[in-house]
């Protein structure tokens, strides 16, 4: 009998499954948004297309180069889910007539439309030229809240580095971007040199008591040769060394940086702003040793391009 009840249970339970209508069967989507852009025909894109929802609006940031032609851009557009786009995928479209946009209807599997502007923005790399590195300074130490933290110009703290290579020996060099071309994932990359300059010389950063090797925190550009990728998505320049290690900061205007607790940090042209990593240590707050190699936060290295 219990076999009997169990199996009558799940007959039952099969029928009233089969009975059950999918809530969303002969139910059209009314979505009909551009997700993504990616545009061919030789053009250079740099990163993905930011895609503004609210407005209808999507931006593709495009290389220029002399020669780049506007007036037939080939754009692959995905849509909403089941949504047609007019003009069509692939067809050549001329974004020269206004203005660097073109329209572009989307139009939903339930018949519903909208209207979209797509604009190509020329580009061109900020960042190319050739740089003379102006000062080295760090935010570090454990309890800015207390007081122990510091903005700290390196060539004024002279006593804490040891050998004939303290960080002023940087102070002549010069840093050169060159342009290679734009990565697969639209970042732009290119050769980046180094140069020491007239003393021929290059920071050891040899901490000085005790004796320790901070080239590993402080040598975030390489020396002579590397290479260069930046990332617009997520405003990074990112130095990769010969050997293949990769450095990663940021790459800002003059502004003045609000580091809380009564510190800032003021740029006057340009500067590479690395974020470092450290360990609280309560007890060498105060210390040189703490802000330097406990408990560094930032570091910036200011640079004025070369006219």
């Amino acid at each position: 009998m219990k076999q009997l009840s169990l199996y009558i249970s799940l007959l039952l339970i099969i029928c009233c499954s089969a009975c059950t209508k999918d809530p969303f069967d002969g139910v059209s989507s009314n979505e009909r948004s551009i997700e993504a852009i990616t545009l061919g025909g030789g053009l250079v894109q740099v990163g993905p297309a930011a895609i503004n929802r609210t407005d209808a609006k999507a931006t593709v940031k495009v290389l220029v180069q002399a020669g780049t032609d506007l007036s037939k851009v080939v754009a692959q557009i995905q849509t909403s889910y089941k949504a047609d786009i007019s003009p069509a995928n692939g067809v050549p479209v001329n974004f020269t007539a206004s203005n660097n946009q073109a329209k572009f209807t989307i139009t939903s599997e339930s018949g519903s439309t909208r209207e979209w502007t797509v604009e190509i923005i020329p580009f061109t790399e900020t960042l190319l030229g050739t740089y003379s590195i102006q000062s080295l300074v760090l935010y570090g130490g454990t309890g800015p809240e207390y007081g122990g933290g510091g903005v700290i110009n390196l060539k004024d703290k002279p006593w804490v580095w040891t050998g004939a290579d303290t960080p002023d020996k940087e102070l002549d060099n010069t840093i050169t971007f060159e342009f290679g071309g734009v990565t697969a994932d639209g970042k732009t990359t290119g050769k980046v040199t180094n140069n020491a300059g007239p003393d021929g010389a290059y920071a050891s950063f040899l901490y000085n008591n005790p004796v320790m090797d901070l080239n590993n925190v402080y040598r975030l550009v390489p020396t002579g040769e590397s290479t260069w990728e930046r990332d617009y998505v997520n405003n990074t320049v990112t130095f990769i060394s010969k050997e293949g290690k990769r450095t990663s900061g940021a790459f800002l205007g003059a502004m003045s940086i609000d580091l809380g607790n009564g510190l800032n940090k003021t740029i006057t042209d340009n500067s590479l702003d690395f974020t470092l990593s450290g360990t609280d240590d309560w007890g060498n707050i105060y210390s040189d040793l703490d802000k330097f190699v406990k408990r560094p936060r930032r570091f910036w290295i200011d640079i004025k391009k070369n006219q």
